[in-house]
């Protein structure tokens, strides 16, 4: 997938998650959920620039996802922390959690959009070297990237605005 498929899977992804918090009336944690989603979504792709790094490897893992998640979550809490924004040690805790999983999110999400070309991924590595793969389309399918963030747009939308009603 190129750029846009993995921001309109990502986006289409996080729309019921944004739904969900935004019905809740917790409009900062969904905004802020979004934000961390759409900036690291894009971050398994780094390894086309390192050196020693096949493309689509091991960042384009569930181990990937996992240690980015708990990268997310530790800086948060530590920035939390320090910065004094959480009251009690529990709130630094939630925040952590809560970046850690957008951050994870944002990286399966990643390996989704991935998954629907023939290429696939490898997303079991290391326990695993077969490619997952659903096969529906190249990579390079203007029709599919535009498509699936046309879609993602709409969806968080149309998530957004149900929340609003429903809240």
């Amino acid at each position: 997938m190129y750029r846009s498929g993995h921001y309109g899977v990502a986006l289409l992804a996080y729309a019921p998650v944004l739904f969900v918090l935004g019905s809740l009336d917790r409009v900062v944690a969904a905004g802020a959920g979004l934000a961390v989603v759409l900036a690291l979504t894009p971050l398994p792709d780094a390894d086309h620039d390192l050196p020693l790094i096949s493309h689509r490897g091991v960042t384009h893992t569930l181990l990937f996802a996992g240690v980015v998640g708990v990268a997310a979550g530790g800086a948060t809490w530590l920035l939390a922390s320090a910065a004094g924004l959480a009251v009690a040690p529990a709130q630094a805790v939630v925040l952590a959690v809560g970046a850690g999983g957008a951050a994870a999110f944002a990286i399966l999400a990643h390996l989704l959009a991935d998954a629907l070309t023939p290429m696939g991924v490898a997303a079991l590595w290391p326990a695993s070297s077969k490619r997952y793969s659903l096969g529906v389309t190249t990579a390079d399918s203007t029709v599919w990237n535009v498509g699936l963030f046309a879609l993602g747009v709409f969806a968080t939308a149309a998530a957004a605005a149900l929340a609003v009603q429903v809240a």
